[in-house]
């Protein structure tokens, strides 16, 4: 582009079709790998699924992942926490001091801010009534605290004097159980309250040969947890201070922090903000739709033990 054309040009409209696309393009951007139930204008969903045995290499059938999302004056924070690791994480460190603050505005805030857990295990499909196409293939799927509990509940079924509940493997090709995903709207939030696992029973009629060729083409999960997934503590101590708008990580509250952004924005720049913002938005929607908090008074007992 020539200087004469740059005069010519209307940069405004320019740079805003082009954040439109780059917002697009952001949104549209997925790992394939992965699988999630697509769901009703009732915000509803149902699919039944079966969690798969480890890979080769590997013992667990899944991992666990903690992150951080929220946003701040500075922008978003969005980023796996080290306490994944057994590291130690700056967010986490502010949130101690926040609950412990004896505030309750503090406290509201370290809930906003703090840790988020979910897993990831692989999963053959088995139907999928929204999406036929994905039926029989092999994804990686991302779940939170409530159905680990489920699974949980399965492989350490809790004693009854009255009635002998065996444990069941849900992973296990042969002696494992598929698992009814049912999504339903409560309140405005996502609830798997109604999934449930079936009788246990082989996949695919116990064929190994097919079996074999299914488990050969399962995704390893060690890569979600390691070191290059997760920024340094310094990494992340700078770019949280940048979206507290640079302040030390000191006690604040909601209403602190939402003083310190500026009010003095041009047509153009609060343009540009709020497209971005709608797009971080609904990333951080998504996120939060697979994945469910652990409780905020143990995590932070927790916390005040180990820094104690």
């Amino acid at each position: 582009m020539s200087f004469k054309d740059l005069k010519k040009k209307n940069m405004t409209a320019h740079l805003e079709q082009e954040l439109e696309k780059m917002n697009k393009g952001s949104e549209s951007y997925k790992d394939d790998r992965f699988w999630k139930p697509e769901l009703d204008q009732a915000k509803n969903g149902y699919a039944v699924i079966r969690f798969l045995p480890p890979v080769e290499g590997e013992d667990i059938p899944w991992v666990r992942v903690f992150n951080h999302g929220f946003q701040g004056p500075g922008g978003w924070f969005i980023e796996n926490c080290p306490t994944t690791l057994g590291l130690k994480c700056p967010v986490c460190e502010a949130n101690g001091l926040l609950w412990n603050s004896g505030s309750e505005k503090d406290k509201e805030l370290a809930r906003k801010r703090k840790r988020k857990l979910s897993y990831i295990s692989n999963i053959v499909v088995l139907s999928d009534p929204k999406n036929p196409d994905n039926q029989m293939k092999v994804f990686l799927f991302k779940y939170g605290k409530k159905i680990f509990d489920k699974i949980m509940e399965k492989l350490q079924p809790e004693e009854n004097q009255f009635e002998k509940t065996d444990p069941v493997n849900v992973f296990d090709f042969w002696k494992g159980a598929d698992f009814k995903l049912r999504v339903r709207d409560v309140a405005g939030y996502v609830n798997y309250d109604k999934s449930d696992f079936d009788s246990p029973s082989p996949l695919f009629e116990g064929k190994d040969d097919f079996l074999e060729e299914l488990w050969n083409k399962q995704y390893p999960l060690r890569e979600f947890t390691g070191t290059d997934q997760f920024k340094s503590y310094d990494e992340l101590k700078t770019k949280f201070d940048t979206v507290l708008s640079q302040k030390s990580v000191s006690i604040k509250t909601a209403e602190d922090a939402e003083d310190t952004q500026s009010e003095e924005y041009s047509s153009f720049a609060s343009k540009m903000k709020s497209k971005s913002s709608e797009s971080m938005k609904e990333k951080k929607s998504s996120m939060d739709d697979d994945m469910e908090e652990e409780d905020a008074s143990a995590y932070f007992a927790r916390l005040a033990e180990e820094n104690g």
